[in-house]
């Protein structure tokens, strides 16, 4: 399964988890980590990995069919380099001069442009699914004043606005309404129409994972607004929205209050939570699933996932951050590329 990794910003962790997940044996033959070949090869010197490297460019990628690509790592075995990664090289930062564990203009751009060509092979279908590692949002903001995140840029990049973020684990999946905007402004986002178009995308990305999936829909006031007691919206708002979905044929419940709804997902009752705002879905998810979340962008044309953390600029090429959200990310566009 040709899947393109992003390296994420080079002063954080995004270089040598990849390394480090490669040596794992996370990723199989045909992945293609998009970044820059001399701060991949720093970095594995730092921390002494046996990982092998091998330059790719983007034409000779895009010009190796799937059993080319095959025989690509097949005479790296043969040359007694078992352990071999390709790295499609975009060569924008120069290895030396990359300040480990520090913002950097230079880097979080470059962090932004390996998200840019990993999208435009998954759109050109060079490859069938995108799994980035963290970037630094202030150190990306110093060179692209407008850059606003991971997924707004591939979104844009996608042509598509409708789009939602789901979290994935074997714990608990949760989509959201809105992410990174202010409560005040999550609250008016809360529409009957986004409200269904986020319940269909969570029920679509479902639906590739688990057989008839069944969804809660959380409430946005406390109890769900007790009847109008606390607040009409989730009468006016969220109410409709579920409806909608049931005349569709999905299995919908809510809204249900935020107090219980993540207990009855899970133990069972629900394969997926859709969430009004940010705080409201990551909160239970990483308190049950720190390590082992995945950030899944629906409502895209192509495969994306993501490591559900930060750069984690104080451990960087330290030899000791967590692979586990990088291999679930992996594993989880493998399943729905598959």
């Amino acid at each position: 399964m040709r899947i393109a990794v992003t390296m994420g910003d080079a002063a954080g962790v995004g270089p040598e988890l990849v390394l480090r997940a490669h040596e794992q044996a996370v990723f199989d033959d045909e992945t293609v980590v998009v970044g820059d070949y001399s701060v991949l090869e720093r970095c594995r010197q730092a921390l002494g990995l046996s990982v092998q490297l091998q330059r790719i460019t983007r034409s000779e990628l895009e010009r190796l069919g799937e059993q080319a690509f095959s025989g690509v790592q097949a005479r790296a075995r043969e040359q007694n380099k078992e352990n071999t990664l390709l790295v499609c090289d975009l060569a924008l930062l120069n290895g030396t001069d990359v300040s480990v564990g520090e913002i950097s203009a230079a880097s979080g751009e470059a962090a932004a442009r390996y998200a840019e060509l990993a999208t435009s092979l998954a759109l050109d279908g060079v490859v069938r699914g995108v799994v980035t590692c963290p970037i630094n949002k202030e150190a990306t903001r110093l060179a692209l004043p407008g850059f606003t995140g991971h997924t707004e840029l591939i979104a844009d990049l996608c042509g598509s606005a409708n789009v939602c973020m789901l979290l994935w684990s074997s714990k608990l999946a949760v989509s959201h309404v809105s992410t990174h905007v202010s409560l005040a402004e999550a609250i008016q986002r809360v529409t009957p129409e986004r409200v269904l178009a986020v319940i269909r995308l969570t029920h679509s990305a479902l639906a590739r994972l688990v057989s008839n999936p069944r969804l809660a829909v959380c409430g946005l006031n406390p109890h769900a607004g007790e009847g109008g007691a606390f607040g009409n919206e989730d009468i006016e708002r969220i109410a409709p929205a579920i409806k909608a979905a049931k005349d569709e044929g999905m299995s919908v419940q809510g809204p249900i209050s935020a107090d219980t709804v993540f207990y009855r997902a899970v133990s069972g009752e629900f394969d997926a939570v859709v969430c009004m705002y940010h705080d409201q879905g990551h909160i239970p998810m990483k308190t049950l699933d720190f390590h082992g979340g995945v950030n899944v962008t629906l409502g895209l044309p192509i495969i994306r996932t993501s490591v559900d953390h930060g750069t984690a600029f104080d451990i960087a090429w330290k030899g000791i951050a967590s692979t586990v959200s990088l291999s679930e990310a992996y594993k989880l566009a493998s399943r729905l590329a598959g």
